[in-house]
C-alpha cells in the first residue's frame, strides 16, 4: 500500500516549515516546494507574483486544480525610533498578543538580522495587567540608535518573521509556525508523488497549485485562477481544532484533531463536487468531519469558485490547534488522511466530469 507520508517527504516537510515565506516574499519557500515536486510532474510554470503550478498531463483540455497557499503571516518594519526601537505593522493576521519575548528574523538585503519583541518586567509596569498591542510592542535588535539599526540593513518595509522551528510532540503531533498553510503545500505535493509512484494515468490535466498571498485576501488564487481557467478546483487549507480551552464550539463548530479531514458546506462549495468527495471518503473508508461556513469559507476556495464564470470548487481542511501562533499543531493521522482523500478524489474523477445541477 502506498504511504501518504514517507521518511524523505517528512524531511522535506521540516525544511519547508522552517523556511520563512511571508506574504509577498514567498520565493524561497516556493523554490523549495518546486524542487520537491519536480520529479512528479510533467511541466511547471509560475506567475508574476510567485504562485507555482506543477502540471500533470498538460495537453489535456479538461483541467482539474488541487491547491494550497504558500504564504505565512508576518510583520513589516513600520517605524524606527531615534533610540533604535522598531514598531511594526501586520502583514496578514499576525497576533500581537503572542509577540512579547519572541525571537524574530528581520529579512534585509544584507541577510537575516536577529531581534526580539521586548517586554518590560511585570514589576516595572505601572499597569501590571497591561496587554500587548501594536502601540506598545517593539523590536529590539541590540542597537543604541536608529543609525545602528539602519547600518544592519533594516529599513521601513523589511518583513519580520518569528524564529521558531518545527518539532514533533508525543510521536505524532506536528508543531510549528506556518502549518497555515505550508502543510497544505506539502499535502498536495504528496498527492502528485502518489500519482507518479502508482503510475496513475489521468484522463485530464492536473494542476498542482501553490498560490501566494492568501493571508491578505486570496490574491494569489484570484490571479492564478484566471490564468489556468480550471474546470474543477479542490482546495486544501487549515481550520480550527476546537477541542482546546477558550474555544466556543457553538461558534466555531465541533472539530477535533485525529478524527479526519474536514469537509465544508457553504455557498462557495459546489454541492455535487462535495458529494463526490464524500462518496470517495466513504468508499475508501477515510474518516472525515463536517463544518458549515457562512457567507464565505475565508479560503482560496472562494477565489476559485467565483472565477471564470464559476468553477465547481470544494474545500478539504486540516484541523489545527493554535492557528496564527508559532505553535500551530496538527495530528499526523489527519495529514495522512487528507492526502489520501485528495488522492482518491482526483483518481475518481472522470474525463470532463460534469458537476452541473441542471443538464
Amino acid at each position: 500500500m502506498q504511504k501518504a507520508i514517507t521518511k524523505d517527504s517528512k524531511k522535506f516537510l521540516e525544511e519547508y516549515l522552517n523556511n520563512a515565506a511571508p506574504t509577498g516574499f514567498e520565493v524561497s519557500g516556493q523554490k523549495l516546494w518546486l524542487e520537491h515536486i519536480k520529479p512528479y510532474i510533467d511541466e511547471y510554470f509560475t506567475d508574476s507574483y510567485g504562485s507555482v503550478v506543477g502540471v500533470i498531463n498538460p495537453k489535456a483540455e479538461y483541467k482539474v486544480v488541487i491547491e494550497a497557499h504558500a504564504d505565512e503571516i508576518s510583520w513589516f518594519v513600520h517605524y524606527i525610533t531615534d533610540d533604535g526601537f522598531i514598531y511594526v505593522r501586520r502583514n496578514g493576521g499576525s497576533d500581537h498578543m503572542i509577540a512579547p519575548s519572541k525571537k524574530v528574523n528581520i529579512h534585509t538585503d544584507k541577510g537575516i538580522v536577529k531581534a526580539v519583541f521586548g517586554w518590560p518586567a511585570i514589576h516595572t509596569r505601572q499597569d501590571k495587567d497591561e496587554t500587548p498591542s501594536l502601540k506598545n510592542i517593539t523590536l529590539d535588535c541590540g542597537c543604541k540608535n536608529k543609525k545602528e539599526v539602519e547600518k544592519l540593513g533594516v529599513h521601513v518595509g523589511c518583513v519580520v518573521t518569528f524564529d521558531d522551528d518545527f518539532m514533533i510532540l508525543n510521536k505524532n503531533k506536528y508543531v510549528g509556525r506556518a502549518l497555515d498553510n505550508r502543510i497544505g503545500g506539502f499535502m498536495i505535493a504528496q498527492v502528485a508523488r502518489m500519482l507518479k509512484e502508482s503510475k496513475t494515468k489521468l484522463p485530464f490535466g492536473l494542476y498542482v497549485v501553490n498560490a501566494v498571498q492568501e493571508e491578505i485576501g486570496l490574491r494569489g488564487a484570484q490571479m492564478i485562477a484566471q490564468r489556468i481557467k480550471p474546470d474543477v478546483a479542490i482546495v486544501t487549507d487549515v481550520c480550527h481544532d476546537t477541542g482546546t480551552p477558550m474555544i466556543d464550539k457553538k461558534v466555531q463548530g465541533d472539530l477535533k484533531g485525529g478524527e479526519g479531514p474536514v469537509l465544508t458546506y457553504g455557498p462557495a462549495v459546489q454541492n455535487n463536487l462535495l458529494k463526490h468527495i464524500i462518496s470517495t471518503a466513504e468508499k475508501s473508508k477515510i474518516p472525515f468531519q463536517r463544518l458549515a461556513a457562512s457567507r464565505a469559507t475565508g479560503t482560496d476556495t472562494d477565489a476559485f469558485a467565483y472565477s471564470n464564470e464559476g468553477v465547481p470548487s470544494a474545500l478539504i481542511s486540516l484541523p489545527i490547534r493554535y492557528m496564527h501562533t508559532t505553535v500551530e499543531m496538527c495530528d499526523e493521522k489527519d495529514v495522512e488522511n487528507t492526502i489520501k482523500l485528495i488522492f482518491e478524489s482526483v483518481k475518481a474523477l472522470k474525463n470532463k466530469h460534469d458537476f452541473r445541477y441542471i443538464k
